[in-house]
């Protein structure tokens, strides 16, 4: 089970990756595992602005779909376009391209209710 140490996790198995004022955010490997080959992944709340643990978008597996959280407020500015045609990447290399989302974050204090590696692997009993 791969965890990188230098990400911060949620509870609903997404990673947070801090870069300036952006939060890169994508779902766990953990999480791939679970739902299996991943078909879809749907994302249309780029350029609004979302409160936090609120829907952002949906990501489709062969078995079933789960709606995808977002991890800290902030304002949807990018969505990986490689996944509409390519959905696997989120399968194969869920920390690198198989990004989902990148937020303009709002409120800094939010990051730290998020989860270090310790904690995360915890969570998933890794």
């Amino acid at each position: 089970m791969n965890v990188p140490s230098d990400l911060k996790y949620t509870k609903d198995h997404e990673w947070v990756r801090i870069e300036g004022d952006i939060a890169v955010v994508g779902i766990t490997d953990f999480a791939q595992g679970e739902l299996g080959d991943i078909v879809y992944v749907e994302v249309e709340t780029v350029d609004e602005t979302l409160d936090k643990d609120e829907v952002f978008g949906t990501v489709e597996a062969v078995k079933t779909v789960s709606d995808l959280f977002i991890p800290i407020s902030g304002e949807i500015v990018e969505f990986n376009e490689e996944l509409e045609s390519e959905p696997e990447i989120v399968n194969s290399d869920p920390y690198d391209k198989g990004w989902m989302v990148k937020i303009k974050f709002s409120d800094a204090g939010e990051l730290d209710d998020l989860l270090d590696d310790g904690q995360y692997k915890e969570l998933i009993g890794a």
